[in-house]
C-alpha cells in the first residue's frame, strides 16, 4: 500500500457512532492502509448525534460556503474535520443543518426511516466529491462502505464522468447484510435524475430498499468485497452476474492481508 492515495466514504465510524460491522470496517480498513504506508482521507456525514466537543470537531471554512443543489433546492455544504487521536487520522464530515442537525443517525425514536434519507444521500456523495475536488486530491481507490454512501459510485461514473480527478480512480464497494428495513421515498428516482442521470440506468431504485440501494452501488464499481459473512440472497445474485472482481467474506483477524492483496492485485492491476 506503500504511497497509494485511497478515500474511504462511509455512513458510520467509530470512535464517533456506536460500533457495528460497517463502523468497525470503517474505521479498521483505513488504519491498516494508513499503517501500510498508504494515503487516506475518510469522509463521513456530521449526524447531530456525533458529540462534536468531545471529539472535537471544527468547521473548515475554506472548504464550506459551497452550495449543493438538491432536488432544485440549494443546500449549503458544511465542512468539519476531527482527529482519531490514537492513530494519527483526520475525517472529514460532511454536514448541513437541514439533513444532518437531528439527533439521530437514519430513523426517528419510533424506528421509522426519515423521509428525506435519499436527500440526504444525494448531499453526501456531492459533498464528498466536491470538497475532494477542493483538496485536488486524486485517489488511487475510492472505497465506499454503508448504505449511506452508496450513491457515491454512481455520481462518480454519470454526475462527474467528465471529471478528471477522478478518471484513473478505481471504486471498491464493501457490500454489508445489515441494511435497514422498507423502502427510502417512492421519489427518489426521479430527484435523481433531476441531475441528469438516465432513469434507465437506476432502474432498480423505483423500488429504492436496501438491496437495491446496493444494486446501484456494485453496477457502478470496479471491485466488491463481502464485507458480512450473510449477504441478502437477491443481492448475491446481482453481484455474481456481474463479472467483476469480488473477495469473499473474511473474518476480520484475516482481513488486513486479504484486502491488501485484493487491493494490489484486482483492484489496481
Amino acid at each position: 500500500m506503500n504511497g497509494k492515495k485511497i478515500l474511504f466514504v462511509s455512513s458510520e465510524l467509530v470512535p464517533y457512532l456506536p460500533q457495528n460491522e460497517v463502523s468497525l470496517m470503517s474505521y479498521e480498513t483505513p488504519r491498516m492502509v494508513n499503517s501500510n504506508g498508504g494515503q487516506i482521507r475518510i469522509f463521513m456525514p456530521r449526524y447531530g448525534n456525533i458529540n462534536e466537543r468531545r471529539h472535537q470537531l471544527h468547521e473548515v471554512i475554506r472548504l464550506s460556503g459551497m452550495n449543493l443543489v438538491i432536488n432544485d433546492m440549494d443546500m449549503p455544504l458544511i465542512i468539519k474535520v476531527a482527529s482519531i487521536p490514537r492513530e494519527r487520522i483526520q475525517v472529514y464530515f460532511i454536514d448541513n443543518d437541514e439533513y444532518f442537525k437531528r439527533k439521530a443517525t437514519f430513523s426517528d425514536a419510533e424506528g421509522n426511516l426519515f423521509k428525506d434519507n435519499d436527500q440526504r444521500a444525494i448531499f453526501f456523495a456531492k459533498g464528498v466529491v466536491e470538497t475532494v475536488k477542493k483538496l485536488n486530491w486524486t485517489p488511487d481507490i475510492i472505497h465506499v462502505h454503508g448504505w449511506m454512501a452508496s450513491l457515491l459510485p454512481l455520481y462518480l461514473r454519470k454526475f462527474y464522468a467528465d471529471e478528471p480527478l477522478f478518471a484513473d480512480s478505481k471504486i471498491v464497494t464493501s457490500v454489508y447484510g445489515k441494511g435497514f428495513d422498507g423502502e427510502l421515498d417512492a421519489d427518489m428516482i426521479k430527484k435523481i435524475s433531476f441531475d441528469g442521470i438516465a432513469e434507465d440506468s437506476i432502474a432498480a431504485l423505483a423500488q429504492p430498499d436496501y438491496n437495491n440501494l446496493l444494486k446501484v452501488a456494485v453496477d457502478f464499481s470496479d471491485a466488491i468485497i463481502l464485507a458480512s459473512e450473510e449477504i441478502p440472497e437477491d443481492l448475491q445474485n446481482h453481484i455474481s452476474n456481474l463479472q467483476k472482481p469480488v473477495l469473499p467474506y473474511v473474518t476480520l483477524q484475516e482481513f488486513e492481508e486479504a484486502y491488501a492483496n485484493f487491493y494490489d492485485t484486482e483492484v489496481l492491476k
